[in-house]
């Protein structure tokens, strides 16, 4: 018996970033579709709004399901005894993850899906905007908003290929099972491991084996794709004497920095200039080449549409130039993530002092015992800060922070600590900016800080 699709369609905690942009995926795809949270912010409400699939109310409301929808689609922000979700379950109305009902809608296209500690976001963000450029028909999820996409999910009929940022983390609040291991690819990157989430992945080892488990997924046939450079990838993504398996490994492009601007060497297209920079990218850009000429993208293509390729938002994102000065903002909290982009802002622009903030805003971030693993993190930066708010910490109800803590733990003397936004905001501002760069990484906002004012302050 032919299996039915979906025509109505609800979804709980509908205002997440990714959660509320696959509601407004099945909403283009001609669905009916209906939504619940008990917070809904911006861009999420403007959007919803606009598609007319807002919530009337913001909260739970089981009577949205004695209207019998044909799936419910479960949020991650969502709690195990959600009304909503209860009264779906006695009603025996199909209940899906976010990626077991990405799955579903992909069953009939290639898979390839992008994990890893870093990196995962602008892989991703590489490969959809070379297809993109090219003309290719093809479906994806991605964790960013991206210049030339409207949404941040795509489903469609006729694409033959899905591109999805494989996700480590949660599924959703019941099965609690790694999004990527949910997605079953065909084709699968690995772009590096290094510990995060210490508050589902209490060890870096028990960690590291989620990544195990998405590269022994691998299917016959199938591609895995591997950062070579990495040792914790390396335990999980080495050839395991599979003749079934392709195993790719890659490294950082050949290149090189001219005032300020990355070349890229290739052997048929010769000296190639690009907007992105930094290390990490260029692991990226190697990473998702693979990835092209797996599915029949031609080199000369894939350089061609790399030289208009910007970036993702918050990564590495430029908010603000004047003369011999750049804001960047990047979405970098893990410790990794924090290294590697500091790295490239202060490689690319050397001769410029570099200030940069870091904001503590994740569980793992503020946890005492996860926080040496920030040391050094900051090295690379003229003028380090961080800052962390209380509040959040003790919505958190983690224990509170002190300065000689943080220097200790980011084994940096000359680290500038603040627990207060406008103090920090009026520092930045009061600072000399002359043949300087500001590099702001966050997953937070720094307590709704104004970055239009401080931008035009600075610059």
């Amino acid at each position: 018996m032919e299996k039915k699709e979906p025509q109505y369609i609800h979804l709980i905690a509908m205002g997440g970033s990714i959660m509320h942009n696959l509601a407004l995926a099945l909403y283009d795809k001609g669905l009916k579709v209906t939504g619940s949270d008990d917070e809904i912010y911006e861009p999420a409400k403007s959007r919803l709004a606009e598609a007319g699939i807002l919530p009337e109310k913001e909260g739970w409301f089981t009577e949205k399901i004695d209207a019998r929808p044909d799936a419910v689609i479960l949020g991650m922000h969502a709690r195990p005894d959600n009304p909503e979700l209860k009264r779906a379950q006695e009603l025996g109305i199909p209940i899906y993850s976010f990626p077991e009902f990405i799955y579903e809608q992909s069953r009939d296209k290639q898979r390839i899906v992008i994990g890893g500690s870093h990196g995962k976001t602008s892989t991703t963000s590489i490969i959809m905007h070379v297809l993109q450029h090219l003309g290719r028909k093809f479906d994806y999820a991605v964790g960013a908003q991206l210049e030339g996409f409207n949404r941040m999910v795509k489903l469609s009929e006729d694409a033959p290929v899905i591109v999805i940022e494989g996700d480590e983390y949660l599924s959703d609040p019941v099965k609690r099972v790694p999004k990527f291991h949910l997605y079953y690819h065909h084709i699968a990157v690995i772009t590096g491991i290094s510990w995060d989430h210490i508050n589902v992945f209490p060890d870096p080892e028990m960690y590291r084996d989620q990544f195990r488990i998405f590269a022994e997924m691998t299917p016959k046939a199938g591609t895995l794709i591997y950062n070579q450079d990495d040792e914790q990838v390396q335990l999980v993504a080495v050839p395991r004497n599979s003749a079934d398996i392709v195993y790719i490994g890659y490294g950082v492009h050949e290149h090189s920095i001219r005032n300020g601007k990355t070349i890229l060497h290739t052997k048929k297209e010769g000296d190639v200039e690009i907007p992105l920079f930094g290390e990490h990218n260029l692991r990226n850009i190697s990473a998702a080449k693979e990835v092209c000429k797996k599915i029949g993208v031609k080199a000369h293509d894939f350089y061609e549409a790399l030289k208009t390729f910007k970036g993702a938002a918050k990564r590495l994102e430029k908010i603000g130039e004047k003369g011999n000065s750049i804001i960047f903002r990047d979405f970098a909290h893990a410790p990794s993530k924090v290294k590697a982009t500091t790295e490239a802002v202060k490689a690319q622009f050397p001769e410029r002092q570099l200030v940069a903030v870091l904001e503590l805003h994740t569980f793992s971030s503020l946890n005492k015992s996860f926080l040496p693993q920030y040391a050094g993190a900051l090295n690379k930066a003229d003028a380090p800060i961080v800052y962390f708010s209380p509040k959040i910490i003790e919505h958190k109800r983690m224990e509170m922070l002190t300065e000689d803590e943080l220097k200790i733990a980011f084994d940096n003397e000359h680290l500038q600590v603040f627990n207060d936004a406008e103090a920090l905001q009026q520092h930045l501002i009061n600072r000399n900016w002359q043949n300087a760069n500001l590099l702001l990484m966050s997953s937070g906002n720094y307590n709704n800080m104004n970055m239009e004012a401080l931008t035009m302050a600075v610059l």
